[in-house]
């Protein structure tokens, strides 16, 4: 089927953790489907899955745009959610280390969307699942409108790391839930900082991206 890559043998790194047991099964009903599906949309979820981050960057730099004319505070929150989001990039790539976990294509062997990475390339959690999440929890508390449309793209973004065959349905659920939970902590501590913080931004060298006049 165009569209489809077919999976040639990659040896497991033989420190890996076998994740299959978990959910391998749900891991190959997902893929199956993908192959069955019509090409248009292997294509489709393809390319989400690849380039789709990108979709978040042009959302956090929107609600940065409209932050700066609703207050220092509002700013302050618009400008701490790519870093929120980085600190949750940080925190996955962290227990990919811990857990090392083989990608399911090593383990199982399957045909999948997704070139098959190379060992080493640890699954457990997916990032692209936390930088979704946290980024859209973190963009929640700048601008709900803004931060529904990427909750919803976040979602998206999980599911189509199972379907591409990068991820375990558990990798994807747990990188965003990662996401979200790394979001949610470090936005509250940005939220409790103190109310005379923001003013104190904004009249130093960071005024160009606090405010809007």
């Amino acid at each position: 089927m165009a569209g489809v890559i077919a999976a040639t043998p990659v040896a497991t790194h033989p420190e890996a953790f076998d994740g299959s047991g978990i959910d391998g099964t749900a891991y190959l009903d997902v893929v199956h489907t993908a192959q069955s599906a019509p090409t248009w949309l292997d294509h489709l979820v393809s390319g989400y899955s690849t380039y789709g981050l990108a979709l978040f960057a042009v959302l956090m730099l929107v609600a940065w745009w409209r932050a700066r004319d609703q207050g220092p505070e509002r700013a302050v929150r618009a400008l701490a959610v790519p870093l929120i989001t980085l600190a949750a990039f940080a925190v996955s790539s962290l227990l990919k280390l811990l857990v090392r976990e083989a990608r399911p294509c090593q383990s199982l062997h399957v045909t999948v969307l997704e070139a098959c990475p190379a060992p080493g390339d640890w699954s457990f959690p997916s990032n692209h699942a936390t930088l979704a999440a946290a980024a859209a929890v973190a963009l929640l508390f700048v601008s709900r409108r803004l931060g529904a449309i990427a909750l919803v793209a976040a979602v998206l973004m999980t599911l189509s790391r199972v379907w591409v065959g990068a991820h375990y349905p558990h990798d994807a659920l747990a990188g965003f839930l990662l996401g979200a939970a790394v979001a949610l902590l470090a936005t509250w501590t940005v939220r409790r900082a103190p109310e005379s913080l923001p003013e104190r931004l904004v009249r130093g060298p960071l005024r160009p991206l606090l405010a809007g006049r």
